[in-house]
């Protein structure tokens, strides 16, 4: 098993990456503890682990509360004997739809402040931890918008540049103490989007909205691979960035994107 022996603090491990994550590193023998804001799918999420034979704990915790996260990774080290690896695949707040023209400035900022602070948060109490033995991984999951020009997206891209750029420099400070941090740069989950009676943005496309299958067909035709990524599959790729197969890999992102080329 890729992760046997280590234990992992998933932040938003009740959403659908972060669950998806968190059952990947429990298959391959991580103790995994949960971390989130709603607590009745915190539960239902480390019982699908426990009912599957993995280790799975979890604990009501707001990763933008300073106080909150430190305590958390705190009784997480105290109780594991360290912290191995930490993923925070928390949610931001997006606003998406409405041209920058028309967008209030709050609706604007909000995913970028929400996204830069957490990541903060989360990687100091978990890096803390892991500088002091000397190894670890941080790690969490951004999207093409980060790199690409997309129309209606409001702070979205600025969000995951934003975090993108702070994974480098926590990165290069972090090297020294024997810590890596990288990311998983996806495009475009076709489990992650709302259902079929839910109008999506048009996203620049001519129209004023999609639906949930034309989004995903907007999606695909932006791939060289004709598909999107799986949520299964993004929980095995950040169990093998977590692992020691991937040990040399810092300072840099897993393009899981099936190909969406820049410009595209």
């Amino acid at each position: 098993m890729l992760l046997e022996g280590r234990t992992a603090v998933v932040y938003g491990g009740a959403g659908r990456v972060g669950g998806a994550v968190a059952r990947a590193f429990a298959g391959e023998g991580a103790r995994v503890f949960l971390a989130g804001r709603t607590r009745a799918r915190l539960e239902a999420v480390a019982g699908e682990i426990g009912a599957a034979g993995g280790s799975a704990e979890f604990a009501e915790v707001d990763a933008l509360d300073e106080l909150a996260v430190d305590a958390h990774a705190d009784a997480v080290a105290a109780e594991a004997g360290g912290i191995d690896v930490a993923f925070n695949a928390i949610s931001h707040g997006d606003v998406h739809g409405l041209p920058l023209l028309e967008l209030p400035f709050e609706d604007f900022a909000r995913p970028v402040a929400t996204a830069l602070r957490a990541h903060f948060l989360t990687t100091r109490a978990a890096a803390r931890h892991m500088a002091r033995r000397g190894s670890g991984v941080i790690m969490t999951i951004t999207a093409t918008t980060a790199r690409l020009s997309i129309p209606q997206v409001g702070g979205t891209g600025v969000a995951f540049d934003a975090i993108e750029s702070q994974c480098r420099q926590w990165a290069c400070e972090l090297g020294g103490h024997g810590v890596r941090v990288v990311w998983l740069q996806t495009t475009g989950l076709p489990e992650a989007i709302a259902g079929s009676d839910v109008l999506q943005p048009g996203y620049g496309t001519g129209s004023a909205a999609m639906t949930r299958d034309e989004l995903i067909a907007w999606n695909v035709g932006r791939t060289q691979l004709g598909r999107l990524i799986t949520l299964a599959e993004v929980g095995r790729a950040a169990a093998f960035l977590a692992s020691d197969h991937a040990a040399a890999m810092t300072a840099a992102g897993l393009n899981l994107t099936c190909g969406q080329a820049p410009g595209r």
